[in-house]
């Protein structure tokens, strides 16, 4: 007995030993090799925003040439915003944004809707509705001008028929950047209705199959379900839109240059034109104010939207 017990006590303990733990400094060196993949991108960010952003915001503080800088302070800021036809074109801009953005949300919700039910040629009715979105802005923009021309377009020609004389779409002041919003929707509506339909099919079919044991209503599905959870597509529309909104030039320009007069000019269209004027300093204050306002506005809708996110 005693033998066993000093045999046991020369025996090595057979509990595992806890191994020590890495030094603060490897766990800090292995920590760092996942960070080197972020290079690639940090680099392309650097260089395609953060780069032209700020000698943007230094050439704008300046009167240059391809071939001379002069520093002159805010001078560019002071003589963009005593513009007369400033105010004008920000009023435009925001009329233009908030139309043609409350089109898409309704307009594109409204066929997400029908284009996910069971109907006949889903797939090619889907098709048709995104096909605008393909086109070439100036293309669509030439084209819509040709077709509402006052007097050999084929709108109003095809008013004439019924005994209806066609408005000048493009030529009254009080029509022309209304005209130009409606064909921004048209072009536009594809993407909407694809947000839509991508956060209506996202909605999980076990809620419907509930609804329809419980014998809702289409009109109850819709107000309960479909509505509500096809919020976060709503919000990404709603940013997308207004961005686009503020920011739109090229549709414009295509359909009437900021006319008849200044009545379709927006923030965008008044930059260009100081630019083809040779006034580049003053130009790029202007784009700086336009990055400035588009901030300003997309910062408390992207709250906003995230908020309700949250809350659904």
């Amino acid at each position: 007995m005693t033998d066993l017990r000093q045999t046991n006590a020369a025996r090595p303990s057979t509990k595992t030993t806890s191994r020590p733990r890495p030094s603060r400094t490897r766990r800090q060196r292995r920590s760092i090799y996942p960070s080197w993949f972020y290079i690639p991108a940090a680099a392309l960010y650097i260089v395609l925003f953060a780069v032209p952003t700020f000698a943007s915001l230094y050439f704008s503080l300046t009167r240059w040439t391809l071939f001379d800088v002069t520093f002159i302070g805010f001078d560019n800021f002071v003589q963009f915003f005593s513009d007369p036809q400033l105010l004008r074109s920000f009023m435009n801009t925001v009329v233009f944004a908030v139309v043609t953005s409350v089109a898409k949300v309704v307009l594109g919700f409204a066929l997400a809707v029908l284009l996910t039910s069971e109907l006949i040629g889903r797939g090619y009715l889907r098709a048709v509705t995104f096909f605008p979105v393909l086109v070439s802005t100036i293309g669509v923009g030439l084209t819509f001008k040709a077709l509402l021309d006052p007097f050999d377009g084929i709108v109003n020609g095809a008013l004439a028929v019924f005994g209806i004389q066609g408005p000048g779409w493009l030529t009254d002041p009080n029509l022309a950047l209304l005209s130009v919003a409606v064909v921004d929707v048209w072009k536009g509506l594809g993407i909407a209705t694809l947000v839509y339909i991508a956060g209506i099919v996202a909605i999980p079919q076990d809620y419907f199959e509930a609804a329809r044991v419980d014998g809702a209503s289409s009109w109850n599905v819709f107000r309960n379900i479909t509505f509500p959870l096809s919020w976060p597509a709503t919000g990404t529309v709603i940013i997308l839109s207004v961005i686009g909104g503020l920011r739109s030039f090229d549709l414009i320009w295509a359909m009437t240059k900021g006319g008849p007069g200044f009545s379709s000019d927006v923030i965008a269209s008044v930059i260009y034109k100081q630019y083809q004027a040779g006034f580049y300093g003053l130009s790029t204050a202007g784009n700086v104010v336009l990055f400035i306002v588009v901030t300003a506005v997309m910062i408390p809708i992207s709250r906003l939207i995230n908020k309700r996110s949250l809350d659904v």
